[in-house]
């Protein structure tokens, strides 16, 4: 049984609840990717990162791709959570949760899904650093 499972989180995402949320019936792996916020850019120190975001179309994109993900790489479950507003050092930013037959069609799904997510999802990420405020290109 097909499962996707999507959050949008406004202040802590808990990765390792998440993953209590996938299903496992029937799959033999459980591959995952956490995000976290860096605590430096390159010698600079990171303070946080904010991140704006279409609210309205978030949750609809980041299903969207779960959904393709189920399809293109025959995996039977997905969980993806993502965090918006304030994120400071060594929190986690984004999660995703993969459950598939094989570890092979996760691995390739959850690389897939990061991948895409940064291209797709209408999220806006902001640098507050020692420097100053940098906002970084690109979605997601």
């Amino acid at each position: 049984m097909s499962q996707v499972i999507v959050r949008v989180e406004n202040d802590s995402l808990d990765p390792d609840s998440l993953r209590k949320l996938i299903n496992l019936e029937g799959n033999g792996s459980i591959v995952s990717f956490i995000g976290v916020t860096r605590e430096s850019e390159g010698d600079v120190s990171v303070d946080r990162l904010e991140f704006d975001s279409w609210a309205d179309m978030l949750p609809s994109v980041l299903e969207n791709l779960a959904l393709q993900s189920l399809q293109q790489f025959s995996v039977n479950s997905v969980v993806i959570a993502h965090r918006i507003g304030v994120v400071f050092p060594q929190e986690p930013i984004v999660c995703i949760h993969v459950a598939s037959t094989h570890r092979a069609e996760g691995f390739e799904a959850c690389s897939w899904l990061i991948s895409e997510l940064k291209n797709q999802a209408p999220l806006w990420k902001k640098e507050i650093r020692s420097d100053g405020e940098f906002w970084k290109s690109g979605l997601g």
